[in-house]
């Protein structure tokens, strides 16, 4: 278990020196996210995917991210997956949009219209 604490520390201080660098980069805070998430730091991870949005709103995967961290914290995220799909349908990214589909209908027992 210390093994894959080392290792996501690593990756942290990794993706921090990079950011250091590039502070806009939405590859290195979507990535940064997902760090959290595996750290189970729900926060942290909501904040870099809100950052990856205010940079880009077309970073579409970043969505289904963002939406799952702020369900698994208990916080609305509705509104975050109905951007999420609208946009995939602007970018007429089908994949995208069917996950985000598939997880809204999972979290709100319900279909998206």
């Amino acid at each position: 278990m210390q093994e894959i604490n080392n290792a996501a520390e690593s990756r942290m201080e990794k993706l921090k020196t990079m950011l250091l660098q590039q502070p806009n980069d939405c590859f290195l805070l979507h990535a940064m996210g997902l760090e959290h998430i595996k750290m189970r730091d729900a926060e942290q991870a909501i904040a870099c995917f809100e950052k990856v949005l205010e940079i880009d709103e077309h970073y579409v995967g970043t969505y289904y991210h963002l939406g799952l961290a702020l369900a698994n914290a208990g916080k609305d995220s509705k509104a975050v997956f109905d951007k999420g799909i609208k946009v995939s349908q602007e970018l007429k990214d089908k994949h995208a949009e069917s996950e985000l589909r598939m997880a809204y209908d999972e979290i709100f027992d319900e279909e998206w219209e």
